[in-house]
């Protein structure tokens, strides 16, 4: 028996068989891959893409299936180059290249040297097959499509609690709207049962509407293989989807991976974070819209007070204070008082001379110049009798002012008890303010 307390250079040497080579594993790795060149390369292998990926190297790394089993590959960039398709899971191809070892990890894998298209996987003709049968009976229809809300009430999320995909919409979700309540639909989203609970986690969220207050619902997996994808394939779930009685977002794999779940839903999402913020607009986004909003309102009240008051202070100046209009029709009469005295002056100069000889001439002159300026001296004193304020008190009305002598013409410039002096047509009168009131 073997005794496990021994000591190191104690322990025991098991004896190697005579004829026994013992290899060591680079060096039977390099010995199984020389068989393989010898034996089999170069060789022609068709079958189905699977977990087809491009590195940002340019090389491509997939698996290649049939019924039986499946073999890793690997096509290097100048290889991949020369392809003159897109690949993509589920399709069905024929490659030519040479088997080899991968030393790393010893493992089998087919270097690629040459693809190209031979029909189509079975998953993918599934898939085709469904898609042109839906699309018939106007599943896909754009114009059926709502836009999520931008404000909604709750956000329901259908995928499973063990997801990557529920932690980045979750966190996503956190950042842009903490305050919208996320509710929970849990569901398997990979395997022969997860059509089947997704449908059930949707038809539960829609019974479900009124008390959780969902707005909009959040379809989301990570990405994989198209049998990775596959219940997100299902006619059932498909019709499920259709009937939302809110907005559907589907963020179901990466960016380039399409499942019927995308085509019926409202909206497609590239990723579950991409659908997260589709129906989230971040808080700032509406802080902002709030503050121009308020902005351009305070801005619009400024400017109409701003054009009233200058109405108010125009009408204000032309109806509380008449005595400047009186002021400058008393200086225009006395201007022309004073332009009529230096014309009186400037003809008895020019025409002094000519006294003797005009005769009659110069006083039929004289006497029309003053008739004149005597007529234009009482059309001035008419016109400045009517300004005369006096007119106006005789009419009724009273100038109304402070003891100061500041004209009060608003309610709002008074206060109960305050002592006025009310001038009318032929005195003045004290009065006290008993019951200011607004008409």
């Amino acid at each position: 028996m073997f005794d496990a307390s021994a000591r190191p250079d104690k322990m025991p040497v098991l004896a190697r068989e005579p004829g026994v080579r013992v290899w060591p594993v680079g060096s039977l790795l390099r010995a199984i891959a020389d068989s393989l060149d010898a034996r089999f390369n170069p060789v022609a292998v068709q079958g189905e893409l699977t977990g087809f990926s491009r590195a940002s190297s340019g090389h491509c790394y997939f698996s290649l299936k049939d019924e039986q089993g499946q073999i890793r590959c690997a096509m290097f960039r100048r290889a991949a180059a020369l392809l003159d398709f897109a690949p993509r899971d589920g399709q069905l191809v024929e490659l030519r290249g040479r088997l080899g070892v991968y030393e790393p990890r010893g493992e089998l894998q087919l270097v690629v040297e040459s693809m190209r298209q031979s029909g189509q996987g079975n998953l993918f003709e599934q898939f085709l097959a469904l898609k042109a049968k839906l699309e018939s009976e106007g599943l896909f229809e754009t114009a059926r499509k709502r836009q999520p809300p931008l404000l909604p009430r709750a956000i329901g999320v259908v995928t499973s609690l063990g997801a990557a995909a529920l932690h980045d919409v979750v966190t996503a979700l956190q950042r842009r709207v903490p305050h919208i309540p996320v509710v929970i639909y849990p569901s398997s989203v990979q395997g022969a049962q997860a059509a089947g609970e997704l449908r059930e986690a949707l038809l539960t969220a829609y019974r479900r509407r009124a008390e959780d207050g969902v707005d909009v619902l959040l379809l989301v997996r990570g990405g994989g293989a198209m049998e990775d994808l596959w219940a997100f394939n299902d006619e059932q779930l498909a019709r499920t989807i259709v009937a939302s009685p809110v907005p559907v977002v589907s963020g179901v794999g990466h960016e380039t991976d399409f499942t019927i779940a995308d085509f019926c839903a409202d909206l497609r999402a590239p990723t579950p974070t991409a659908a997260a913020e589709l129906c989230a607009q971040p808080q700032s986004v509406w802080r902002g819209a709030l503050g121009l909003a308020l902005s351009r309102l305070q801005n619009g009240v400024d400017r109409q007070m701003q054009a009233h008051s200058q109405r108010l202070d125009w009408a204000a100046s032309r109806v509380s204070r008449p005595s400047h209009l009186v002021t400058r029709q008393q200086a225009r009469v006395a201007r022309l008082a004073q332009e009529l005295r230096h014309a009186m002056q400037s003809t008895l100069m020019h025409e002094g001379r000519r006294v003797q000889s005009l005769g009659n001439d110069f006083h039929r002159e004289m006497a029309s110049n003053l008739q004149r300026s005597r007529q234009l001296v009482e059309r001035a004193q008419l016109r400045l009798k009517l300004l005369d304020p006096k007119l106006i008190l005789q009419r009724g009305y009273a100038w109304l002012a402070d003891l100061q002598g500041q004209a009060v013409n608003s309610v709002n410039k008074t206060h109960l008890g305050q002592p006025l002096r009310a001038t009318l047509a032929d005195g003045e009168v004290d009065l006290t303010v008993s019951a200011p009131r607004l008409i």
